[in-house]
């Protein structure tokens, strides 16, 4: 899809990111957007939510401002604050800010790592106020026509301490994210680990064997992420079962069995 970007916005999101769709997700999603509703992903870890958003930025032609949330996430990391400059206080905006004034996308990702009265300050901005309060300045910004709150987060690590809230789960639309079929990840794991098919589809059959095994003890199976690390590494010249055991075996445990069985399952598949 052909863009004209003309604003040096840094962001822009400028050249298009390969994005492999496998459902409505990109209508769902364009629909959403052009109803003004904030937009919940859930998935697992590595299975594509961030370069989805990614992919809708460029396609809906809207800047995005990507959060990586964490437990030390306080409100103001997020709305801003004000700081020293040349001997004078400022006023500096945060990343949510900087998005609600400019119409942007703000992503959340891992949105329940944050804490929990951070993630307070969006419920003005997902609901029909559209308004974000900056209590510090005395100021109430009225979100931009274009603006759209996105968050993530990964259903596997949900537990009592890190789960959303239903205040805050029932303001968005949700779509759910999981592994493509065999047939999209091979081609993924192909274009993005610049790798030949077969290559390609040899990474997708082992993910699928250990995500067979993950009530065995895995906290989590083999995200395709991880297939493309291991693509470029054999891409490099490392050899399949060393390049699997690097980026696959090693990441996913540290549990001496469950190495074992992970490397038999790679000697299965030489």
């Amino acid at each position: 899809m052909p863009k004209n970007h003309t604003s040096r916005n840094p962001f822009t999101v400028d050249t298009e990111p390969f994005y492999q769709n496998t459902g409505d997700e990109v209508r769902m999603f364009e629909a959403a957007a052009s109803s003004r509703l904030p937009v919940m992903l859930k998935g697992p870890t590595g299975c594509g939510k961030t370069r989805f958003v990614e992919y809708m930025a460029f396609r809906l032609n809207r800047p995005l401002i990507t959060v990586a949330c964490h437990e030390d996430l306080f409100a103001s990391d997020l709305i801003g604050r004000y700081l020293l400059k040349n001997d004078e206080t400022v006023w500096v905006d945060g990343p949510l800010t900087q998005a609600v004034r400019m119409g942007a996308i703000c992503y959340l990702d891992e949105v329940v790592e944050a804490r929990k009265d951070t993630t307070v300050v969006i419920h003005p901005l997902t609901d029909n106020r559209r308004t974000l309060s900056i209590d510090k300045k005395g100021e109430v910004i009225q979100a931009h026509p274009d603006f759209l709150m996105v968050i993530s987060y990964n259903p596997g690590y949900q537990s009592v301490l890190k789960d959303l809230k239903q205040s805050t789960r029932q303001r968005f639309v949700a779509l759910a994210f999981d592994y493509p079929d065999p047939d999209d990840e091979s081609r993924i794991v192909a274009v993005e680990g610049k790798v030949d098919d077969d290559t390609a589809v040899r990474l997708v059959a082992l993910a699928g064997k250990i995500r067979n095994i993950k009530e065995y003890g895995l906290t989590e199976g083999a995200s395709t992420r991880l297939l493309i690390y291991a693509a470029n590494l054999i891409r490099m010249g490392i050899a399949f079962k060393s390049a699997c055991t690097a980026a696959l075996c090693q990441p996913l445990t540290d549990d001496d069995r469950l190495q074992e069985t992970l490397n038999d399952l790679i000697d299965d598949l030489l």
